[in-house]
């Protein structure tokens, strides 16, 4: 059984943080690096484009795997990756198609793995993070930050997976219209993927609040 903390205990704990800067600042302040995230939306509505722009800053900052087991990394990935502006020279951000839950642990297993992982999608992974299968991924991980990726439906995440994964979630990312509406334990904002397209969704109002 652990040690209960004292208040004095609780205030001397330290947290690994991001070091944001411009607008994922604004929205998203400079959260703990570990944990869950989850990016959620309507098909066609700019879910692998935030997806991607996202592990490529983050990759600014540290190692980021992105497991692209829905669409593969097939014409239209690549594709994607050129739309979300990555750099071929980056070489802290790597790709892989579906992985087994059993391959990704022999992944994270190296000490030299990625720190941030991200899962596209919750349905493809529906059956082997269910039944407590999700948390117990997270709690052999402390150090490493998951970010699930999810479709949407009547208005939620889509798989119950996906839904306990926005509950356990520190960051909150609903995408629509090319427009990523940031909630959760950060300060929350919009960040448009597009401009120019999300201005024509939503209007002027939208840009990047």
């Amino acid at each position: 059984m652990s040690r209960s903390l004292s208040i004095k205990n609780l205030y001397a704990k330290k947290f690994q943080q991001f070091e944001f800067d411009g607008l994922y600042k604004t929205a998203m302040g400079n959260p703990e690096s570990n944990g869950i995230w989850i990016i959620w939306g309507r098909e066609k509505n700019g879910k692998t484009w935030w997806a991607l722009k996202l592990a490529n800053y983050l990759s600014k900052q540290t190692k980021v795997l992105y497991i692209s087991a829905e669409e593969g990394t097939g014409l239209d990935f690549v594709a994607a990756c050129k739309r979300a502006g990555l750099s071929s020279n980056n070489n802290d951000l790597k790709f892989d198609e579906y992985l087994s839950i059993g391959e990704l642990n022999e992944k994270l297993k190296s000490r030299k793995s990625a720190k941030v992982v991200f899962i596209d999608n919750c349905t493809i992974y529906a059956d082997e993070l269910r039944a407590g299968a999700l948390r117990d991924l997270i709690k052999q991980y402390p150090d490493k930050l998951f970010v699930f990726v999810a479709h949407e439906e009547k208005r939620e995440p889509y798989t119950a997976l996906a839904k306990l994964a926005k509950k356990l979630a520190k960051v909150i990312m609903h995408v629509q219209g090319l427009a990523t509406h940031i909630s959760g334990r950060c300060p929350g904002g919009i960040i448009s993927i597009d401009e120019t397209k999300a201005a024509l969704y939503w209007g002027s109002e939208i840009i990047n609040k």
